[in-house]
């Protein structure tokens, strides 16, 4: 697969009950910087595997719904939203937080990633921006 495939299906994933998540995408000596709207902070492979598993405690299901993907070489970027059915109530859908995130991809997993999010909003026009897909 092409580093832009790798991003493509890590993303597409069911991050809420994948349990090989992260052996499948994530590499061992992974780095993300995350620019998030509660701060900065830097997540190794340790850190990701807590992130993924305070997910599958909190959410039913998330998806992404992927705006633009664009590759250079071995960098990935990707522009999405990501929704979540939390467990009280698996049937609603509700917008999470939008992103912006640049992977390098090393030995078909991800291994540096750059990071921006901020949480959704009601923003009519917001969301028409994320439903022009661009991918």
């Amino acid at each position: 697969m092409s580093p832009k495939e790798i991003v493509k299906s890590f993303y597409e994933s069911d991050f809420a009950n994948d349990q090989n998540l992260l052996s499948k995408y994530i590499h061992k000596d992974c780095q993300l910087h995350w620019n998030s709207s509660t701060g900065y902070r830097v997540l190794d492979y340790k850190g990701l595997d807590l992130f993924f598993k305070n997910i599958v405690s909190s959410y039913h299901s998330i998806n992404s719904q992927i705006s633009h993907l664009l590759q250079d070489n071995e960098q990935v970027t990707i522009r999405y939203t990501m929704f979540v059915n939390t467990i009280e109530d698996p049937e609603n859908e509700q917008p999470l937080a939008n992103f912006i995130s640049i992977w390098e991809v090393k030995d078909g997993k991800l291994y540096r990633g750059y990071e921006i999010s901020q949480a959704a909003d009601d923003n009519l026009e917001s969301y028409k921006s994320y439903s022009e897909i661009k991918v």
